[in-house]
């Protein structure tokens, strides 16, 4: 059995390791799954993409934005459940 270094098994195997010479920009927005619509998250991702743009000169055509929704039982603040303190505010 014979172990190549990374830049050895890169130059047999690109397909398994593209080269990287530019990092995409990525942005990871989690917000609770609380209806926000289609539109709004279209809306998100254009203007997130744009502040991108406009303040790092970022390339759009690269920009990442991915919109992760979380059910308010799995979001917790100050050691209790979203959920709960949504009734209690209600």
């Amino acid at each position: 059995m014979r172990f190549y270094s990374g830049e050895l098994t890169a130059r047999y195997f690109p397909f398994a390791y593209p080269i990287r010479r530019k990092k995409m920009p990525y942005v990871n927005i989690k917000i609770t799954r609380e209806g926000a619509t289609v539109e709004q998250k279209k809306a998100l991702i254009a203007g997130v993409t744009q502040l991108l743009a406009d303040t790092l000169g970022k390339n759009p055509a690269t920009t990442v934005v991915v919109i992760d929704e979380v059910d308010t039982d799995n979001w917790g603040i100050g050691g209790r459940p979203v959920t709960e303190l949504r009734k209690e505010s209600q």
